[in-house]
């Protein structure tokens, strides 16, 4: 009887081989929804907003991420001067200008 018992304890260790190789395709593909649906879409905001921050310039109407809308009167590598009213100027990481607003928006406001 115990003859049997072997023959089938020996025969279920052959399967286990294919269900490892199952078990590593669900985290490998978990892997890679993430890095399309998180990862990616950020690496790309990042592309975007630093192409804005170099692309700024004199004259520019900006608003910050803090919210303060003003426009650019000077520009340094890493610093910008932004005029919120008359004669009140304000200096600014350029890296915190979330967005440049068309010529003219300020005066709307």
């Amino acid at each position: 009887m115990s003859f049997f018992i072997s023959d089938a304890l020996a025969q279920a260790g052959g399967a286990g081989a294919g269900d490892s190789l199952l078990g590593l395709l669900f985290p490998i593909g978990l892997i890679i929804i993430l890095y399309f649906l998180m990862i990616r879409p950020q690496i790309k905001r990042q592309k975007e907003h630093k192409r804005l921050v170099e692309s700024l310039s004199r004259g520019d109407e900006v608003i910050t991420m803090g919210g303060v809308a003003g426009r650019i009167t000077d520009l340094g590598d890493n610093f910008a001067q932004v005029e919120v009213a008359d004669n009140v100027v304000i200096k600014v990481r350029r890296q915190a200008v979330e967005a440049v607003l068309p010529k003219g928006s300020l005066k709307d406001l």
